[in-house]
């Protein structure tokens, strides 16, 4: 490929220095462009071979084409410069061919063309101060301009371009051909009207838009190639303009360049952009499918959507299974027609609100109310006890937008729960009824968690882009609105992790790396990673470090773990002006990490619930602590299989302290 391409160069460089104007003083327009796609196409380590190839052809050319020797140097040194330069810019010295896909590619390529043209004009400017060889702005500005134009055009050929096809049909294409090859001859016929060439640069956005990158090029570079050669041969606008106009002859050239700069500066900034869109569109659109397909397949779960007045929106195949009813069937209608008048009274009567369907769902909304059991009226007249949990739906201006509900049926979890009351035999089979609807429900979790963590990866690398300016810049409430969104994404994503932790201590335990460390560095990783959560706050906090090493045996990342969750409890639950520790100290064969604050406190009555599983302390939700309550529960299940135990001392407004006891390496 590369021989091909250099003998392509060396013959297009004999051509362009032939077809400079008589009484000129640069080198019309050399193909610099495929110089530097030499570069691109071979490994870095043949580069400095390629560069005196480009120095000896450039310097054969122009001299050739009845420049004086002198100038041949300076003219051939700022070529292979500005060769050198584009190719450093857009690959850094790295195999490989430079990517032109994404708008940072976009100002990379820009750059570095720029910046190797600007090295050819300053070079040119010098060798005509130099040897006295024409107007020193003049030749810089033609020579500058023709290598702008070569790199502009003809780089692309050589980059890593967007991998859509084209988007148009065959007889579309054929008529963007048909069109441009009809056009461009007619407006380059007029010799007095250089503007009326500008009238095929639409044609070249069409074909950007709507063909494929190689094709849009090859439209460009074909357009190019009959306008070079119409005013090589002296017809056309740009031929006539220094004798129309009394401009030099060089000027000619520089017509020409402006031209050629500015079709690309349209055609690839637009074949970028389609290529941008397109990716953007094929991730969100696999994005939604993965989210529909994993409501769709909760076939034991309903999950049911409404918009702010309550109708429904989203039906899926899990309530069509339980209900009975077709998504068609109940789309628009109120979630009242799944409740008889009696459900909705016992439901307010044991949440304490007014008899009333409305009252009824707001407060089941409340965090406490999540999983509570309701009776759900299918289609055959049957009801059926479903544990439900309804969350509303609020966008980032407090505004409510809609609910979700998602329910599982328990009618036979609530009656084994009774006949358990009657026999042993009856309590056993219930027993192995509900490991069976727990199995299921831990693993619809764990599903659920593994296919969501992908989509808000994603989520995350976007809005970050966003935040970075990616795809232009935010204005102050977007992005107060894509920051609202990325932390949102960012605790939902935690959540995920935990609730992963939390299946593999379910299914198969915590599979744990052993390993000899020195517990104060763990100790001290947890400390690093949660200080950010104090650092803008009004918050004492201390660590305390034994003076000698802790040897122990065990997970690091786990006990880390332990800590960062601890901790990061710690400084939530405690208001700015309190303080909290994180001690390690030694006790014997033991070694005892302890985290105290003087925070809220945890009610004496609820502590033994305090590892729960999704358990949270009505003071936490009395004042709207985020939180999942799985934390602890984790932090329980590392240190027990660490052959450790975790103990807390709390009280109310008295703030909390915790205990973790492991035995160490003696």
């Amino acid at each position: 490929m590369i021989p091909a391409v250099a003998l392509v160069m060396i013959v297009t460089g004999f051509m362009a220095v032939e077809a400079a104007p008589a009484g000129g003083r640069s080198t019309g327009m050399w193909p610099v462009g495929l110089a530097t796609g030499c570069l691109l196409l071979a490994r870095p380590r043949r580069a400095p071979l390629l560069l005196g190839l480009v120095f000896a052809v450039a310097l054969l050319t122009i001299w050739a084409g009845g420049r004086p020797f002198d100038v041949s140097v300076g003219y051939a040194v700022g070529t292979t410069l500005g060769t050198a330069v584009v190719w450093r810019l857009l690959t850094g010295g790295l195999p490989g061919a430079p990517g032109l896909r994404t708008d940072a590619d976009l100002r990379r390529y820009f750059l570095a063309t720029g910046a190797g043209s600007a090295v050819g004009a300053l070079v040119a400017f010098l060798t005509s101060q130099a040897t006295g060889w024409g107007s020193a702005p003049l030749v810089a500005l033609a020579i500058g301009s023709a290598h702008l134009a070569s790199q502009l055009t003809l780089v692309p050929f050589f980059s890593r371009l967007p991998d859509h096809g084209s988007i148009s049909s065959p007889g579309e294409r054929a008529l963007q051909w048909l069109t441009i090859l009809t056009v461009t001859p007619l407006v380059f016929l007029p010799d007095y009207f250089p503007s009326l060439v500008f009238l095929v640069i639409p044609l070249l956005a069409w074909g950007a838009l709507r063909i494929s990158p190689f094709e849009a090029l090859a439209q460009m570079v074909a357009l190019l190639g009959f306008a070079v050669s119409m005013t090589t041969i002296g017809s056309g606008p740009f031929a006539r303009v220094p004798a129309q106009y009394g401009l030099p002859p060089d000027s000619r050239g520089i017509m020409l360049a402006g031209f050629a700069i500015t079709c690309a500066l349209i055609v690839v900034p637009l074949l970028v952009r389609v290529g941008v869109h397109i990716a953007i569109a094929r991730q969100a659109a696999a994005d939604r499918d993965k989210i529909q397909n994993i409501v769709n397949s909760a076939g034991g779960v309903a999950i049911i959507g409404t918009d702010e007045t309550g109708r429904i929106t989203l039906f899926n195949p899990g309530a069509e299974n339980l209900l009975g009813y077709e998504s068609v069937q109940v789309l628009g209608r109120s979630t009242a027609m799944f409740h008889t008048p009696d459900a909705v009274a016992e439901k307010a009567l044991e949440l304490g609100v007014s008899n009333h369907f409305i009252q009824v769902a707001l407060a089941m909304t409340e965090p406490s109310a999540a999983g509570t059991h309701m009776r759900f009226l299918r289609k055959d007249g049957v009801e059926r006890t479903h544990q439900m949990t309804l969350t509303q739906l609020v966008d980032d201006r407090g505004h409510t937008t809609g609910y979700v509900s998602t329910s599982e049926d328990v009618t036979d979890r609530v009656d084994a729960q009774t006949a358990l009351e009657d026999a042993l035999h009856a309590e056993r089979q219930a027993v192995e009824r509900l490991r069976d609807v727990d199995a299921v429900k831990e693993a619809f979790v764990s599903s659920v968690s593994h296919e969501l963590r992908t989509p808000i990866t994603s989520i995350l690398g976007y809005l970050e882009m966003l935040e970075d300016g990616e795809y232009g810049d935010l204005n102050d409430a977007q992005g107060d609105a894509v920051r609202r969104v990325a932390t949102n994404s960012s605790r939902l994503l935690s959540l995920i992790d935990d609730l992963l932790t939390l299946s593999r201590i379910h299914e198969d335990g915590l599979a744990m790396i052993d390993r000899v460390f020195d517990l104060r560095a763990a100790v001290t990783a947890g400390y690093e990673v949660v200080a950010p959560a104090w650092s803008a706050r009004q918050l004492d906090v201390r660590i305390g470090l034994p003076g000698e090493p802790v040897p122990f045996v065990g997970d690091r990342e786990m006990i880390e773990r332990v800590v960062v969750n601890l901790l990061s409890n710690a400084v939530k639950f405690t208001s700015d002006g309190g303080s909290v520790r994180v001690l390690l100290r030694l006790e014997g064969a033991d070694a005892v990490i302890t985290v105290r604050d003087t925070g809220m406190g945890i009610p004496e009555q609820e502590q033994d619930q305090l590892f729960t599983r999704f358990f949270r302390s009505t003071l936490a939700q009395r004042r709207a602590i985020q939180g999942s309550g799985l934390g602890l529960s984790i932090a329980k299940a590392i240190v027990e299989k660490h052959g450790g135990t975790i103990t807390v001392l709390s009280a109310t407004d008295r703030g909390t302290t915790f205990d973790v006891r492991v035995p160490v390496v003696t």
